[in-house]
């Protein structure tokens, strides 16, 4: 049982009860549960993509963005028996994270394409998956203790309401773990083949957060040591064409995620010193901006 109730999947419709297994409708049972998430640029071809950037889960960056919120997870809540839910799961590799680190969680998944739900969910039984756009979430108010956004937010164009949405959610105390792509000025092809709507500077990720409501507990880039050559590489990038999207932009991203991909054990001995140093001081750049939220506690 999970401990709150989902709305129905269409107005009018019977409540979805989920089995431990799977979601029951009406006597139907569904693996995932579907919600209207209305047209968008996304596809199953992007999350492939993503997946290649990210390496199959395995590139350096991608390993220490889902260390790094596991760790803020850990330190910022305290609850024994949390609910965590993950909006954009892609291929699962942080639900697998989850799963290890926090076993007596109730633990959900989101994405906001249902193939990709589908495809993962052999994987991760007794874990309820959702399909949904997070600006019309169909979670209930206070349902969760944290709720994880890894590279999602520059996706949604309203990404205030994104935001608005996971405060509503959250119970009181609760915590959001942010994470985005910096520098606004390093927008290039790779950033539109994947539909980025923008890249974020911290300063105004963290006021963005506290016009909601948010407090923020910490923050920080990541990527601090790999800057000046990725830096380099997007203004060149930038150089050599428009922001469109074409055939030659694809081929463009696809190189520069293989190349990015060579370099894992070098990259993985600088995330490891930059962990380190991240845990006594913000780091002023990176490739990411990551900041640690929490939705302040009702005073009596």
């Amino acid at each position: 049982m999970l401990p709150f109730a989902m709305p129905p999947i269409r107005p009018g419709g019977p409540e979805p009860s989920w089995n431990g297994q799977a979601f029951v409708i009406d006597g139907s049972v569904e693996r995932v549960l579907i919600y209207d998430a209305g047209p968008s640029g996304w596809n199953d071809d992007l999350t492939h993509l993503h997946e290649e950037e990210t390496a199959g889960g395995s590139h350096f960056i991608d390993v220490a963005s889902r260390s790094r919120a596991i760790a803020a997870i850990r330190r910022h809540l305290t609850v024994r028996k949390p609910t965590l839910v993950e909006v954009g799961v892609s291929g699962g590799h942080f639900l697998s994270d989850l799963r290890q680190h926090f076993p007596d969680a109730c633990i959900i998944g989101s994405d906001y394409t249902a193939n990709t739900l589908e495809s993962i969910a052999p994987s991760f039984e007794g874990i309820p998956l959702v399909r949904m756009d997070l600006t019309h979430s169909p979670f209930p108010d206070s349902m969760a203790d944290a709720i994880v956004l890894l590279n999602v937010l520059e996706h949604i164009e309203r990404d205030d309401i994104a935001l608005a949405e996971c405060f509503r959610m959250l119970k009181p105390g609760g915590i959001l773990v942010v994470e985005v792509p910096a520098g606004p000025g390093l927008f290039d092809d790779y950033d539109a083949e994947l539909l980025h709507f923008r890249r974020y500077r911290l300063p105004g990720l963290v006021q963005l957060s506290k016009a909601t409501g948010f407090e923020c507990l910490a923050r920080s880039h990541i990527g601090f040591f790999l800057y000046p050559p990725f830096w380099l590489s997007k203004k060149r990038s930038r150089l050599r064409g428009s922001n469109r999207a074409t055939s030659a932009q694809s081929s463009r991203v696809r190189n520069a995620i293989r190349a990015s991909s060579r370099f894992g054990a070098v990259g993985t001995a600088l995330m490891g010193a930059e962990a380190f140093a991240n845990r006594f001081v913000s780091l002023p750049v990176g490739i990411r901006c990551t900041v640690t939220l929490r939705k302040p506690v009702e005073k009596s």
